[in-house]
């Protein structure tokens, strides 16, 4: 993880890149601008001061890319982010219109064993829920769901090195192999008889909008699985 040295204003801006680059792996300055409501000329100084440091890749007139260092504090955020959401909403009934403003004011603050007990007390869920948008994997080193919760303290399980994406964010044509699965044995059964276990290299033909099917290679078989199947299956890009 990212540690307690990042500042809270470094985060927002990491964290506003990954929404941003999700289409085209770039995010334009007008649009981390608009996003954060700040002057274009104060966030190009700050996307400079981030490439010094190492988070991000800064192509002038042309926009920003986070590195793997920047991926995993933006990931990180993110992740915390949406797992406050989900828990404001479904646990503590708050109304879907005080969600965003109250999860950006605890997710700078949220200790990692705190979202790892969120997760696991929310039964490790892959949406949430004000704008649906895909919750990312934790960067424990596991491969499912039940090690974790095996596990007494966050302290004992290491950290993955390699940044993972979910299937359902992959775009078409792209390959990986799949490395985490989230969620309980039934999910990993219904992927197990598709076909899809850990280690399988698997490839996005393509993913219908809202929630149609998303079709996949597996072994040179074309195969069709839910939408919400595909946000539980993270794979390392080749």
């Amino acid at each position: 993880m990212h540690g307690k040295e990042i500042s809270e204003n470094v985060e927002e801006y990491l964290e506003t890149i990954y929404k941003k680059s999700l289409k085209d792996n770039m995010a334009k300055t007008t649009e981390i601008s608009k996003d954060l409501n700040i002057a274009p000329g104060s966030v190009t100084q700050m996307l400079k001061k981030l490439e010094e440091e190492g988070y991000v890749n800064y192509y002038q007139y042309k926009g920003v890319q986070l590195t793997d260092k920047g991926f995993k504090v933006a990931i990180s955020i993110v992740r915390k982010h949406r797992l406050i959401e989900t828990f404001l909403y479904k646990t503590l009934g708050l109304d879907m219109e005080d969600l965003h403003e109250q999860a950006c004011a605890m997710e700078h603050t949220l200790s990692d064993e705190a979202e790892r007990k969120i997760c696991q007390l929310l039964g490790y869920p892959d949406q949430c829920p004000d704008d649906h948008n895909i919750i990312p994997a934790c960067d424990l080193n596991i491969q499912t769901c039940y090690e974790c919760s095996k596990i007494h303290s966050i302290d004992e399980i290491p950290r993955r090195i390699e940044n993972l994406k979910s299937l359902g964010n992959m775009t078409p044509n792209t390959t990986g192999v799949v490395k985490f699965i989230r969620g309980d044995n039934n999910k990993i059964k219904k992927l197990l008889d598709l076909g899809i276990t850990l280690e399988t290299e698997i490839t996005l033909i393509n993913s219908t909008p809202l929630n149609g099917p998303v079709k996949v290679l597996v072994f040179d078989k074309e195969i069709q699985l839910d939408k919400e199947l595909s946000y539980n299956v993270f794979v390392e890009l080749k």
